[in-house]
């Protein structure tokens, strides 16, 4: 799909991309910067963050008339968008070149050209570097292009910002792929053809996530059909870094007998180099506290075959997983290698390193080609050695009876030792003798293309995938640099792989085959090396051609002193430019992108939820059985077991899953490889006596949804052909648990599927034997359950419902002769609280949150042979309930539970369960039309906000955080103005007796135990002289009315003092006074600006009542305030004086007119509770009040005191009031 690239530069400068459907517009918004924590370094704590107005909406709802072709250049796609210098670039792909097809409808292509396009302003449209190289080249420079040529029409003195990022990008070691996850390996991604989902990429291979990731997860808050619609526009762009090439093998020079069909195969070879710890030579070695290991690369070989099989095998490389350091220098001696961390410091850094390894990939190898001689080399060489002994992968369980369950292991090879004599590097080959037994158990990844009967009957004529085998172990090899050695000795690695699948295959390859696969290794070496290390591997002639010439000699030492030159002189500036691109410079941001339409969208319909979701329950059917490795029960009738006679919803379930155990014989010939014809032959009489079964109740029959398998373990699961638009997204995985994680005669397998909204995973188990070896059986349990990892790294536990069904081998702890005791005697609840599995449950050793129904039926092992007898041979074995059936999910509802004894051709007896399962289910269609007219309502109100020459931005996006609260505050629009006027409070009173509460703090946000509101009864108003509303009134004024200092009032003759005083005490007086107050409050807000808040004075100069401090009273004397419980002191002053409460109308004592038992109050809140309990009332502790005197006895001042010599306030100066 063609993309046109379009500009805008008035009234805001945008960017849009445009496709034959779909418009991606990104406006640069300077008016809306956030502050937060920069996400490079925790140094900085406050930095802008970039923002960007982003839309994705239909061509026809897009307003597209005032823009612009942007460039003459095609676009091909978007790697995202980065800041330089506060400024915004979107970063657009502008050449590529096709370079491999790894399967049909699976193509790669290599980037040669991008642009850099600024978002928020046009000074760098027509500067140097800003046009990418409009003509394609096969090999490039390691600088990339050269852009230096003026092709702008403005002054070419200012340099482009991004023109370093440019030359990088464009260098040819990057790639795409718009048809499939390029960032996962074959056997990690979807088996499904021309399947892509970026919310699924492995970070740690994408190259521009940092880049991309704003893109990324602004595509995930979209709806459906928007995500759809983007996916399909191929705009989102995601580029590794490293090597891919693709060799076309005629059928004549193929691997034989493979090539049927005449048609030539393809041979591919895939390199990822990581993100996490990227950088150059000398400037990134060894590892980091998060495990991440300088010049990791993943590198992956895939044959495909026109008749259907594809092969996948990977390896990695990466740098010596220990703190180490290198110095740069023109001679040998003077880059020497130094050891920054101990042991122990290094050891976590270590163990996070490889237990990530063990988690992606199973047990590792380690191939280690350092020199023993060297002594840098030997003492990288010889504190690997230590890590690897101590690490938990060797010895998971902390214990030497746990040898058999090692998943790393170590083998040192000598490179330059092994191969100085007289062989060279073709001695290189004696690695092969030291790795086989690992090659072999480590096994390969392997799909089968047929074309399913089923698929086409129900109208879908796609190929589907099967994997066949998977690779359960990798080899990582390192050397110093991770190149020249390496890459060699990964060559003689991968052809091992190829060998062992062609003659599982029975077909062989001639030497042809092995040139092609050989320059492909080469060209790979010479690609990695020169990201690295600036020039191409050393050692490329013998792997092209298997020997070493004069000439490659030659050419490695011109190399050598290329590398010298690069490492000193343009390695820090090739740095630092990775680490822009990557976004790992001190305070470099991501660009925030705000859509505020679709996220508007998004929580309206999460509200909204109930009106297009409901839930329906499903009926399941699970089967275990393990058949001992015998066939003569296939054409047994399995009606008995498969549909079992029960309800008539339980009759014909949904879904029908079945988990066989030993399907083949577990021969040691058998445990590595995997034999697919029994589990077909098994699939075909299972499908046939359900379908048998469906036909006699005239009803649908099944089909086969998918099936996997691992050595003797397999799991199959079919459905009704009217639910398969129900389910989506089917997964499987297997996990191998026999001989430390390489065999596959105990392991499990699953597969997961989305029935509507619900994730539902299946697990068949076949775990560890022996009466006495449960808590191998225990390990088995936690190896399967952490380590099987589904598509997209899935793990078993990220379901909503999961069901484990197989031999799970657990015994019941008791004698023979017990047992058979409480058989006799029918007593299996006895025999039931000896089960291993029971009490390993009960203990949380196993099987933690999962449930099983009462066992009801007999011991299911073991049986002789056709009768039913329990075990009569020499061994005698002890009756067991090896085959179980548990399930962990809030939605599931177990309905029965049982065996089948009738079916007696195994030394098991079949086990089944039913299940109602409640999905969640939503109408699509519904949903659409609810978020249609939703986009469609706030799109009205954005052009209308438009229309009053309003920024769109300033008017979407601020929504209010809770129902019932003013939208929020933007640079235009503040919630308290209402058309540039105060805007008025809408508060209503809970009820006709409610009123505000006087005693709360005016500040909201102030802590207090005082309640809102406060209920008043009758009888008590009919006393006051104010009537109900009058009163209500004058109450909700008192609490609108603003605290203010008191003013200052010069002394007055006592006898006026006197008599404002007997004016206050009495409740009309005050009633008055608050009604004076409150008019004056009222009429002095309409006239002018209310001034600024007013602090509050200190907590320890608050007062009780009418009196008030002094204030020129010592401050000695207030601190000893609380203290003091008599009236004696040694002051001559009075410690309190009485002013009148003129402003002070919030703080009024309505005591007096309301007895205080009047009051009823609301629960407390906790808080409230707290303050209560400390004496606090939200400003502060209390101070206990001083006793006052009798009030009819005035002091000659006509103040109340408890002191003498009042007469002394003459020689005091009163302080000016606050202008």
């Amino acid at each position: 799909m063609s993309i046109r690239a379009l500009i805008r530069d008035s009234p805001h400068r945008s960017i849009a991309l445009v496709t034959s459907s779909y418009a991606l517009i990104f406006r640069h918004s300077p008016t809306t910067t956030v502050y937060g924590a920069t996400q490079s370094t925790q140094s900085l704590h406050h930095a802008v963050v970039p923002r960007c107005i982003v839309e994705f909406a239909p061509v026809e709802n897009a307003d597209l008339i005032e823009y612009r072709q942007l460039s003459i250049l095609p676009v091909l796609g978007t790697l995202g968008l980065i800041t330089i210098d506060n400024d915004v670039f979107l970063c657009l792909v502008s050449g590529a070149s096709k370079v491999a097809t790894v399967r049909p409808g699976e193509t790669v292509q290599r980037i040669f050209g991008v642009e850099f396009h600024c978002l928020n302003r046009s000074d760098f449209d027509y500067v140097s570097g800003a046009d990418a190289n409009p003509y394609t080249t096969e090999f490039f420079s390691q600088d990339g292009p050269d852009y230096s040529q003026n092709t702008g029409r403005k002054d070419q003195t200012l340099k482009h910002p991004c023109l370093a990022l440019k030359k990088l990008l464009s260098g040819g070691s990057f790639y795409y792929s718009v048809d499939f996850d390029l960032t996962n390996r074959l056997q990690d991604r979807s088996a499904e053809t021309s399947s892509f989902d970026p919310d699924n990429l492995d970070e740690g291979f994408l190259w521009n996530s940092y880049m991309i990731g704003p893109l990324v997860r602004f595509r995930s808050r979209l709806a459906i059909r928007e995500r759809k619609a983007l996916d399909s526009s191929k705009i989102i762009t995601s580029a590794i870094r490293g090597f891919v090439q693709a060799a076309t093998v005629p059928a004549s020079v193929g691997p034989s007998p493979l090539g049927h069909s005449g048609l030539p195969s393809t041979l591919t070879l895939i390199s990822r180099l990581s993100c996490l710890r990227a950088g150059t030579r000398f400037h990134s070695r060894g590892i980091d506290d998060n495990g991440n290991v300088a010049n990791f690369v993943e590198t992956e070989v895939l044959f495909w075959s026109p008749s259907g099989l594809c092969f996948s095998y990977a390896q990695i490389r990466g740098s010596v997983p220990v703190f180490w350091e290198q110095s740069t220098g023109f001679l040998p001696q003077q880059r020497g290698i130094q050891i920054t961390r101990s042991l122990e410091a290094t050891q976590p850094a270590f163990d996070k390193h490889f237990e990530s390894l063990e988690v992606c990939y199973g047990a590792v190898h380690v191939i280690n080609l350092l020199s023993e001689t060297k002594l840098g080399e030997a003492e990288l060489s010889m504190r690997y050695r230590l890590h690897v002994q101590k690490s938990p992968l060797n010895n998971p369980a902390g214990n030497s009876a746990a040898l058999e369950h090692h998943f790393l292991q170590e083998t040192d090879f000598d490179f330059h030792e092994e191969t100085k004599g007289a062989k060279g590097y073709d001695a290189a080959n004696q690695v092969r003798d030291l790795i086989e037994s690992s090659a072999e158990s480590f096994a390969y990844f392997m799909l089968e293309e047929p074309l399913s009967n089923d698929i086409q009957n129900n109208g879908m004529s796609r190929r589907s995938s099967m994997p066949v085998l998977q690779q359960n172990g990798v080899f990582r090899t390192n050397c110093l640099d991770c190149l020249d050695r390496t890459n060699l000795i990964q060559t003689i690695v991968s052809r091992m792989a190829v060998e062992l699948f062609l003659a599982n295959r029975a077909a062989w390859a001639g030497p042809e085959f092995w040139m092609k696969h050989s320059v492909l290794w080469a060209d790979n070496g010479d690609a990695l090396s020169k990201i690295y290390a600036g020039t191409g591997a050393l050692k490329s002639s013998f792997t092209r051609h298997g020997k070493m010439s004069l000439a490659g000699a030659i050419a490695d030492a011109r190399k050598s002193a290329t590398r010298m030159y690069i490492n000193n002189f343009a390695d820090e500036g090739r740095q630092n430019t990775i680490d822009i691109l990557l976004g790992r410079l001190v305070g470099q941001l991501a660009v925030h992108l705000y859509d505020p339409i679709n996220e508007y969208v998004t929580t309206e319909l999460n509200k909204r939820a109930s009106e297009y979701s409901s839930i329906k329950e499903i009926n399941i059917w699970v089967g275990t059985f393990n058949l001992n490795g015998r066939m003569n029960g296939i054409y047994e009738d399995l009606s008995s077991w498969l549909c079992p006679n029960l309800g008539p919803l339980q009759k014909q379930p949904e879904i029908v899953v079945v988990g066989f155990q030993e399907i083949v014989e577990l021969s040691t010939s058998q445990i590595l490889s995997t034999d697919l014809s029994r589990r077909k032959a098994w699939e075909e009489a299972v499908k046939r006596n359900l379908n048998s079964n469906a036909q006699k109740n005239g009803s649908e029959g099944y089909i086969l949804l998918r099936s996997g398998q691992l050595v003797g373990a397999a799991l199959c699961i079919f459905a009704k052909s009217s639910v398969l638009n129900n389910i989506k997204n089917v997964e499987g995985g297997v996990k191998k648990t026999g001989i430390s994680g390489m065999a596959g005669n105990k392991g499990a397998v699953a597969i997961r599927m989305e029935y509507d909204e619900t994730r539902i995973c299946f697990v068949t188990a076949h775990l560890a034997a022996g009466f006495a070896n449960y808590e191998e059986r225990n390990r088995d349990y936690w190896t399967i359950n952490h380590g099987l990892r589904l598509q997209n790294n899935r793990t078993i536990d990220a379901h909503d419902s999961v069901i484990w069904l197989g031999d799970f081998n657990y015994r019941i702890g008791l004698g023979a002769e017990n047992v058979h005791k409480y058989l006799a005697e029918k007593a299996l609840g006895k025999l039931y609280e000896n089960d291993q599995l029971n009490l390993q449950m009960v203990n949380g050793l196993a099987f933690q949150h999962y449930a099983e129904a009462k066992i009801t039926f007999w011991p299911t092992y073991r049986f002789d042979i056709g009768v039913d007898e329990y075990d009569t041979s020499e061994k005698a074995r002890i009756p067991a309930w090896c085959d179980r059936i548990l399930y962990r999910g809030h939605n599931l509802r177990q309905t029965s539970y049982n065996s089948v004894p009738v079916l007696r051709f195994s030394d098991h007896r079949p086990v089944y369960a039913t299940f109602i399962c409640k999905v969640d289910v939503v109408d699509s269609a519904i949903k659409e039309k609810l978020s249609q007219e939703i986009y469609d309502r706030r799109k009205n109100e954005s052009a209308a906000a438009r229309a009053d020459d309003t920024d769109d931005e300033e008017q979407l996006g601020y929504d209010p955080i809770e129902p019932g609260l003013p939208l929020a505050s933007s640079n235009n629009r503040k919630w308290w103005l209402d058309n540039l006027q105060p805007a008025r409070s809408n508060l209503q009173a809970p009820g006709p007796e409610f009123f505000p509460n006087p005693r709360r703090p005016s500040n909201p946000f102030t802590s207090s135990d005082e309640p809102d509101w406060i209920t008043i009864p009758k009888k008590y108003l009919a006393s006051s002289s104010a009537s109900l509303s009058d009163l209500n009134q004058n109450l909700a004024r008192s609490l609108n009315a603003r605290r203010l200092p008191p003013p200052f009032e010069p002394l007055s003759p006592a006898s006026s003092l006197s008599k404002s005083l007997e004016s206050l005490t009495s409740p009309a007086g005050k009633l008055s006074l608050i009604e004076s107050a409150s008019d004056r409050s009222v009429s002095s807000q309409s006239l002018r600006k209310s001034p600024p808040p007013v602090p509050k004075k200190p907590l320890e100069l608050s007062c009780q009542g009418s009196h008030r401090p002094i204030v020129r009273r010592a401050a000695s004397s207030f601190l000893g305030m609380a203290d003091q419980s008599n009236s004696s002191s040694n002051t001559s002053t009075s410690d309190w004086q009485m002013i009148p409460q003129t402003r002070q109308f919030t703080n009024f004592d309505n005591s007096s007119v309301f007895p205080k038992e009047a009051l009823s109050t609301a629960p407390l809140s906790s808080a409230s509770k707290f303050y209560q309990s400390n004496n606090m009332d939200g400003r502060g502790p209390k101070l206990p009040p001083r006793p006052l005197p009798d009030s009819k006895t005035p002091n000659p001042s006509g103040l109340m005191d408890d002191h003498n010599g009042i007469q002394q306030m003459a020689s005091w100066q009163p302080l000016n009031p606050r202008k």
